[in-house]
């Protein structure tokens, strides 16, 4: 990948390290909000959406301002729109399909050898409909003082960790500080090599990309890697390229995982389309995943056999670097499973 080396500021300025804090604050909260600001009468579409569920609207506006105004088969609307198919009931989909509810500590899951997962923080930036936390009762698993103490026994008392991976919610909800602290503790845990962050803010708000964080995970003596969340090419702007690039100029690894989503980039072209999108801007395509099936989503799932036919077909398109490993979890399995 030919990545420009950019420059990087000596401090981040104030300005832009409370702009993603503000714009957190300003996010559309209800589905008629939403519907005005893409420009969609919101008469035409009643029949689609609900409007009442518990699961609510959050949709930052510099997300909102990628959808196409007018246009209510927009891929990256269908991702954040509440649609009346999300009332049904669909036998095997489940509030807690990957049976996450029960953690070996309040914010750890230790699914697979070598690896625990922290959940630190229990909201995100955006409410992606097809979510397969959707359900979980975050309330419960608070990762505050006490919670990460005994995570950080837990993973200390425990040599096969190698990797610890920050998740949610979104990792990136929290402060910079905050990060920074429990990067510091983690740290003191010589078996520990390598640190990955899981998340979608950034696509929401690139400006969460902060040179603050950067330079902290660039310092660190684990090998860090950064995995975003992107479904489609057009979820990538020149703001979020941009900010990408300084990630990468300081040796900061950047990958890609996304979910097959029907009717919003279940085609061979548009994926290929995405991982071309993800090479231009440093990122590589690392897995795509078949939706969990988490109850409330069942109208994005898309069968396994089609979802092989259509990794046949990028496959037949992209180089083999460009090619997101096709994958399916299953809870209680020691691995995700690949399907492609």
């Amino acid at each position: 990948m030919k990545i420009s080396a950019p420059i990087i500021p000596v401090s981040e300025p104030s300005c832009q390290l409370k702009s993603w804090k503000r714009e957190l604050k300003n996010a559309l909260s209800n589905v008629d909000d939403l519907l005005n600001y893409v420009e969609i009468n919101r008469e035409t579409v009643a029949h689609l959406i609900v409007e009442d569920s518990e699961f609510k609207v959050r949709v930052p506006l510099s997300y909102a301002d990628k959808i196409e105004k007018g246009n209510i088969f927009d891929p990256l609307l269908q991702q954040v729109l509440p649609k009346i198919e999300e009332t049904q009931k669909k036998a095997g989909f489940v509030k807690d399909p990957l049976n996450e509810q029960k953690t070996e500590t309040t914010c750890l899951l230790h699914k697979y050898h070598g690896r625990a997962l922290l959940m630190i923080a229990g909201t995100c930036a955006v409410n992606c409909r097809y979510c397969f936390r959707r359900h979980f009762p975050y309330p419960q698993h608070r990762f505050d003082s006490k919670a990460q103490a005994l995570a950080i026994d837990y993973i200390a008392k425990d040599d096969t960790i190698s990797e610890v991976i920050l998740s949610g919610g979104d990792p990136l909800m929290l402060q910079d500080q905050a990060i920074g602290i429990l990067i510091t503790e983690l740290e003191k845990i010589t078996h520990i090599r390598r640190l990955r962050i899981h998340t979608r803010l950034p696509v929401m708000i690139a400006s969460r990309l902060t040179i603050e964080l950067a330079k902290r995970l660039s310092d660190s003596r684990f090998s860090v890697s950064l995995v975003l969340h992107v479904n489609h090419a057009n979820e990538i702007d020149q703001e979020l390229a941009d900010q990408l690039r300084i990630y990468s100029s300081l040796g900061i690894t950047i990958l890609n995982q996304s979910v097959l989503l029907k009717n919003v980039n279940a085609s061979s072209i548009v994926l290929s389309k995405l991982s071309e999108k993800l090479f231009e801007v440093g990122v590589l395509p690392y897995y795509l995943h078949l939706l969990d099936p988490v109850e409330g989503a069942s109208h994005f799932n898309v069968d396994k056999s089609t979802a092989i036919q259509i990794m046949k077909d990028v496959t037949a398109y992209l180089p083999g670097y460009l090619v997101p490993k096709l994958v399916q979890e299953i809870s209680g399995e020691y691995s995700k499973i690949a399907i492609f």
